[in-house]
């Protein structure tokens, strides 16, 4: 028999709307991103760890949102900051 991980910060994820089509932080900062990820917990769209500013773990780690979705066309896979993990 083989065990499945099971995340416990899935009880984080909530139906969220994104705040924008791009990362928030780099729009302001008038910075680059390579690429979008949508926290969620509140729906905060930052710049993936490629990034040169890496803001949605930022987002993750600072307010505590642990689970972030590919804001990508075609994509919808999502990830955990705190473990690690797809989930």
């Amino acid at each position: 028999m083989t065990s499945v991980y099971v995340d416990p910060d899935v009880a984080a994820i909530r139906p969220v709307r994104p705040h924008s089509t791009g990362c928030e932080e780099c729009l302001r900062l008038g910075t680059p991103w390579l690429h979008l990820r949508l926290c969620l917990t509140c729906g905060h769209v930052g710049c993936c760890d490629s990034s040169p500013m890496r803001h949605a773990r930022a987002h993750a780690h600072g307010i505590g949102h642990p689970i972030v979705q590919s804001f990508e066309p075609g994509e919808n896979w999502r990830w955990c900051y705190v473990h690690e993990v797809y989930v």
